[in-house]
């Protein structure tokens, strides 16, 4: 607890990936006052003509009771 999963276009470094969970470790250890070897971040590469369906469509548009930050796009428009 808690475990955290990125999902995002393919392209990024490893280099990136790793800062990015390094910082987003951080910020939950910090916010949700946990240790850090309780958290764990896992990133998954989503092909953009992928994107509207598989995560768009299912975890924001049809959950967005579950959202916290609403994204400034919608992929059928």
């Amino acid at each position: 607890m808690p475990h955290i999963v990125v999902k995002l276009y393919p392209g990024r470094s490893e280099a990136q990936k790793q800062a990015l969970a390094d910082a987003i470790t951080r910020d939950v250890v910090t916010i949700a006052a946990c240790d850090e070897q309780t958290v764990s971040v896992g990133f998954e590469e989503v092909d953009p003509s992928d994107w509207a369906e598989t995560v768009y469509r299912p975890e924001i548009l049809e959950r967005p009771d579950t959202l916290y930050k609403q994204p400034g796009y919608n992929p059928f428009d």
